[in-house]
């Protein structure tokens, strides 16, 4: 952008309205946690409800997108008045629009521009707290957050991506203004510490999943009539963002082990990214008879019932926070193999509800799955024993619960009222029940 460029402007949006036994004691951490200083106190009083503003980095598609959904979903509008906004637009940002939340966009990309015009919009709307979703989200919700005095900084580290120094080193500088670092996995805090943010105030909080996505059948899926699937085939399929960190290459090098074993098996990878035409290329470069059973299926917008389909979930990833499309696996009872990595052991106990693969090595990737496809009473041991683990650990339910619960106690501590009792009318729109989103399709992360 030139330097005499006029720095965006947020518009208003206009909207249809339509634990398992030994687990780490999270809401007792939180409450007993340490707390050394608040600086920043609540001053209005001109809104009856806490005013939280969700701030997302970019509107495309991810597991942190997921999570930002499912929260904005499932907050308690009695107890406070919630705001979107998102640093960038995206198919995420359609999404939630269209299951009736307002989300606004500001679209600077020069960082102090961007700065200064949340600033200002935090300020105009009161905003009581700010809860920043991705990298960019933290550091120019941070910085914005400081200038307009928000009483309450906080953001959720949804990425095990290893950044540069100078990233790394600009969100240590920016760590004391915040008041909670929420992270999904015990793995990830490791990581957040050792970045040197070892000062923060952390609370553990799992991704969830909405189990009501995955109550009913699925629906039927078309990915057998449009990828020439036989019905009654094998199918092996991998959720996730063409990226290197998630090591689908590992998957596809493993594919000929699992031909030998397994001749009408097919693998499916599901999902879009930069890797697209290099994982294609090495797939082709196995030769047909193996080629000609992967099939790319390219972003697909029926991912819970393609999981549904699935004889083996499989995600191979090499740096993982936790894995939203293990989760969803789990909840639809397919049998997962995944690598051991990040916060992937807090989700899976290798052998009960899963299967762990050390991660970049095809031959155990092979051996898992190919132990899986021919012991059918294997499979659904593990595909029931996940689903409990999801149920009982990992339900978005109790991952809106956690947050809502730190929302409270910094909230109490800035000074910021809770609501006020009585009717008070909202003006947010209208979001649909739980039950009516359910049958949704979210599209893979």
């Amino acid at each position: 952008m030139t330097a005499g460029a006029a720095p965006a402007s947020i518009g208003e949006v206009n909207v249809p309205r339509p634990d398992r036994a030994g687990s780490p004691d999270h809401e007792g951490a939180i409450a007993g946690a340490a707390y050394t200083r608040h600086r920043r106190i609540h001053q209005s009083r001109s809104h009856p409800r806490p005013r939280i503003l969700q701030l997302l980095a970019t509107g495309g598609n991810g597991g942190a997108q997921e999570s930002y959904t499912g929260l904005l979903l499932r907050l308690d509008r009695a107890r406070y008045d919630v705001r979107a906004l998102s640093l960038s637009a995206g198919s995420a940002v359609q999404r939630l629009r269209g299951l009736g939340i307002a989300v606004e966009v500001l679209d600077e990309p020069d960082d102090d521009r961007a700065v200064a015009e949340l600033a200002s919009w935090m300020r105009h709307h009161e905003v009581d707290l700010v809860h920043a979703h991705m990298y960019r989200a933290e550091v120019i919700g941070t910085r914005a957050a400081v200038e307009a005095e928000t009483a309450v900084i906080m953001a959720t580290v949804h990425s095990s991506r290893v950044r540069s120094p100078e990233d790394t080193a600009l969100l240590a500088a920016l760590t004391p203004s915040m008041d909670r670092l929420i992270v999904p996995s015990e793995s990830i805090q490791r990581k957040v510490r050792a970045e040197g943010r070892d000062g923060a105030r952390f609370a553990v909080i799992p991704n969830g999943v909405d189990l009501s996505r995955f109550a009913a059948p699925p629906p039927p899926c078309g990915i057998r009539d449009d990828f020439d699937i036989p019905a009654d085939a094998p199918l092996v399929g991998c959720v996730g963002r063409l990226e290197p960190e998630k090591g689908q290459q590992h998957l596809i090098d493993a594919w000929p082990a699992v031909l030998r074993e397994h001749p009408d098996a097919w693998l499916a990878i599901v999902g879009e990214g930069s890797e697209a035409d290099a994982l294609r290329a090495r797939a082709a470069a196995l030769g047909p008879a193996v080629a000609n059973r992967i099939t790319f299926t390219g972003r697909r917008e029926d991912v819970a019932a393609l999981t549904g389909d699935l004889t083996v979930a499989a995600l191979s990833s090499l740096r993982e926070a936790q894995g939203i499309s293990i989760l969803e696996a789990m909840a639809r009872c397919r049998p997962m193999v995944a690598s051991a990595v990040g916060g992937i052991p807090e989700v899976i106990t290798d052998g009960v509800d899963g299967l762990l693969v050390p991660p970049a090595n095809p031959e155990a990737i092979a051996t898992a799955i190919g132990s899986l496809l021919g012991d059918p009473a294997l499979r659904e041991r593990i595909g029931a024993a996940g689903y409990r683990t999801v149920a009982e650990r990992f339900s978005i339910d109790a991952q809106v619960r956690r947050i809502q619960a730190v929302y409270d106690e910094e909230l109490a501590r800035a000074g910021v009222p809770a609501a006020r009792t009585g009717n008070v009318p909202s003006r947010e729109p209208a979001v649909r029940a739980p039950s009516e989103r359910g049958a949704l399709e979210l599209p893979p992360v």
